[in-house]
């Protein structure tokens, strides 16, 4: 196997097995995917998975003797190793825009701790501390909305600037569905317009491909009425 091969231990419905499925689409390039039951089975703490990888967690990209188990992870090495336009990690000449990007793959963490737990426990009725869990949810979302929303004032679109980075991908899938978790939580996107104009700006990349599973479609309210506006199915 050389460098430029990988595969990728993948659960459909996991969001940060999703995060890499697009960006490989992004990107436009080919790996193997093997398959691993989540739920109910549990097969990525199973014996021969936890070889792999002892984190026990999904997803694992594995790239010769290299073994990754943070999402994050992969997703600075794939725009390393694949990105020739330079666009999803920004220059070494810009330690700013890099310390940006890092600064929001480290938020990332919390909107899976957050948004994640409590979309886990509207699928599977996994336990957590719901109020709590949610709350934190909503201040996640405020804390994005925020910052898109200066973003925005300095005419950009993107959470570290004029071009997406990783930083979108990390942070896109579970700010997406959040409306997912359940009615009137205060995780609607109405709530949110920067956010909104985020989500739209992410799915109208090139290579953009939804979620399988995902039915609900998050848009604005007047898309259906609105024929200039794409439509996009699945997240």
């Amino acid at each position: 196997m050389t460098l430029m091969e990988f595969t990728v231990y993948d659960y459909a419905l996991s969001g940060n097995c999703y995060k890499i499925r697009l960006f490989a689409n992004i990107l436009g390039v080919n790996y193997k995917k093997i398959s691993v039951e989540f739920h109910p089975a549990a097969e990525h703490k199973s014996e021969v998975m936890l070889q792999i990888s002892p984190a026990g967690t999904l997803p694992i990209l594995k790239a010769g003797e290299m073994v990754l188990s943070e999402t994050q992870a992969m997703l600075f090495w794939m725009a390393k190793t694949f990105d020739r336009s330079g666009t999803w990690w920004p220059n070494d000449d810009d330690p700013i825009a890099q310390a940006t990007v890092l600064q929001w793959l480290g938020f990332s963490g919390d909107l899976t701790a957050t948004i994640g737990q409590a979309r886990l426990n509207s699928l599977f009725r996994t336990p957590i501390d719901k109020a709590k869990v949610l709350d934190s949810s909503v201040n996640a979302l405020r804390l994005l909305e925020a910052h898109l929303t200066e973003q925005s004032f300095l005419q950009k679109k993107f959470i570290a600037g004029a071009s997406p980075t990783i930083a979108d991908l990390a942070c896109f899938h579970y700010v997406a569905l959040s409306g997912d978790v359940g009615a009137n939580l205060g995780l609607e996107h109405d709530s949110f317009p920067e956010i909104r104009n985020w989500i739209y700006e992410i799915k109208f990349l090139p290579g953009f491909i939804p979620m399988p599973g995902i039915f609900e479609m998050h848009q604005l309210k007047d898309d259906a009425a609105d024929p200039t506006i794409r439509q996009v199915s699945g997240i």
